[in-house]
């Protein structure tokens, strides 16, 4: 795995398999799962999509949601900047129109070490998540980045 970018792997691994309109339950991975009324866990303490989703919380060791999406943001522009498509990824922090990858393009800025800890974590395979990923990365990123900048961590814990 990359090791110095945790942060953007959960990141990537939380978007591919919930998905931005699921941000509310992604915020509770990071913040522990609440549970209902009289101490019974709360649906994504189930197996299913809670159960990956504690595979991807265990990458953080207890970070905070506004740390892990303020890092991984970060991480990740970084990640496509290094790798020749930064103008795909200030586009979608910026304002204006998301570029978008190609599948091709998203697996080389994202890097085999990531996707295949992904795969493992996920249990999705690498087709699958890149397919995911190119569809939801641009506008995830757009919509947490209202300000057409990355957010600090405390902007970021305000945007789950």
């Amino acid at each position: 795995m990359s090791q110095g970018m945790p942060s953007m792997v959960a990141l990537l691994g939380l978007l591919a398999v919930a998905g931005y309109q699921h941000r509310d339950k992604i915020a509770e991975v990071f913040e522990g799962r609440k549970q209902e009324p009289g101490g019974k866990p709360g649906p994504y303490d189930q197996q299913g999509q809670g159960g990956v989703l504690d595979k991807l919380g265990g990458l953080l060791g207890g970070a905070s949601a506004g740390s892990v999406l303020s890092g991984g943001l970060r991480d990740l522009v970084d990640r496509f900047r290094q790798n020749g498509h930064g103008q795909a990824a200030d586009s979608w922090v910026n304002t204006g129109p998301n570029q978008q990858l190609r599948t091709d393009q998203l697996e080389q800025a994202i890097g085999p070490d990531a996707l295949n800890t992904l795969s493992e974590r996920t249990g999705l395979s690498r087709e699958e998540l890149l397919s995911r990923l190119t569809r939801e990365l641009p506008a995830a990123v757009d919509k947490l980045t209202p300000g057409g900048r990355l957010p600090t961590e405390d902007e970021a814990a305000r945007l789950i």
